[in-house]
């Protein structure tokens, strides 16, 4: 079979967009997964704790209901659990982002969990009841040894029993290393970050928190933001710096820890991938620097893998 033909029928998994509270015009639309090869898109019901300091857990709901709106009118196939993903079909799964959204509540969270939540970022940027946010940690040194709190560890525990996945994007490094204490034998995930080592930024994971989510059997999903990847901004440069995060994760985790999670619509525009009818580009890139088999771990297989162990 000639290679371009390879290439159209690899498809990915992105697991985090902000198509539910973008209120522009949307880079992650039906079409555009469909254009892109995407079997899966996770949507996040971001709770933007600035617009909305009171009411977080009213607004996470209403994102649900929207999600389910969504789902409906464009024809996405909603899936809870892994064996619920039909292939031929552009899969939707529904996240939160800002753990602030339970209000502090485990019963809140179960009801997210009932609602159709299978993943929920613990913190954003700035810290809440579950823990601390990798910017409050860099901006204030005191709190930089600041990880879950009493509350957030009950929160990550509980998450474990109901098989919600637990995803440390946007954590401090020590809210990384307490969550990878808790879900000892148990996987948990970076939705959308990248590698410091390669470029300095606080949204961008150290080399040791790499390794603990590694180890734990999760994955990291590579974040298509250009400020969290170079300094270059032309597409020549934000493809290279992808492929050198790409490689660095990898290279400190091992290639079953590296998926994507683009940001898509929570992102200004990036040069190389403006939106998912983009991607295949970059796994072409990606078939070109780490081959095939590699690639497939990266698009799809590691992902799934975890939603196998999770939601399964």
């Amino acid at each position: 079979m000639h290679r371009a033909a390879v290439l159209q029928e690899m498809k990915y998994l992105d697991l985090h967009c902000d198509a539910l509270t973008n209120e522009g015009v949307l880079q992650v639309t039906k079409e555009n997964l469909r254009r892109g090869g995407c079997m899966l898109q996770c949507f996040a019901a971001f709770v933007n704790v600035q617009k909305y300091p009171a009411g977080r857990f009213s607004r996470a709901v209403l994102l649900c209901e929207k999600f389910d709106e969504m789902c409906k009118e464009e024809g996405y196939h909603v899936v809870r659990k892994f064996s619920e993903i039909e292939e031929g079909r552009i899969n939707a799964m529904l996240t939160v982002e800002e753990g602030g959204a339970i209000e502090g509540s485990l019963e809140k969270l179960e009801a997210l969990y009932r609602r159709g939540v299978r993943m929920m970022t613990l913190t954003w940027n700035f810290e809440n009841e579950i823990g601390a946010a990798n910017a409050s940690a860099f901006a204030a040194p005191q709190n930089a040894q600041t990880g879950l709190t009493a509350f957030g560890k009950s929160a990550v525990e509980r998450m474990k029993e109901l098989g919600m996945i637990a995803d440390v994007s946007h954590g401090s490094d020590c809210l990384v290393k307490d969550v990878a204490e808790i879900m000892r034998g148990a996987p948990f995930v970076a939705s959308h970050s990248n590698a410091r080592a390669v470029f300095s930024h606080p949204r961008n994971l150290g080399d040791e928190e790499i390794r603990l989510i590694a180890d734990s059997g999760g994955v990291i999903g590579l974040n298509f933001f250009a400020d969290f990847l170079s300094s270059d901004k032309s597409a020549a440069g934000q493809k290279t710096a992808l492929l050198a995060h790409a490689e660095h994760i990898i290279k400190v985790g091992g290639e079953d820890v590296l998926a994507i999670g683009s940001d898509f619509d929570g992102i200004s525009e990036n040069p190389y991938l403006k939106n998912p009818t983009f991607v295949p580009r970059f796994i072409e890139a990606l078939q070109k620097k780490f081959g095939g088999e590699i690639a497939e771990k990266i698009c799809f297989k590691n992902a799934l893998r975890v939603f196998r162990e999770i939601l399964g």
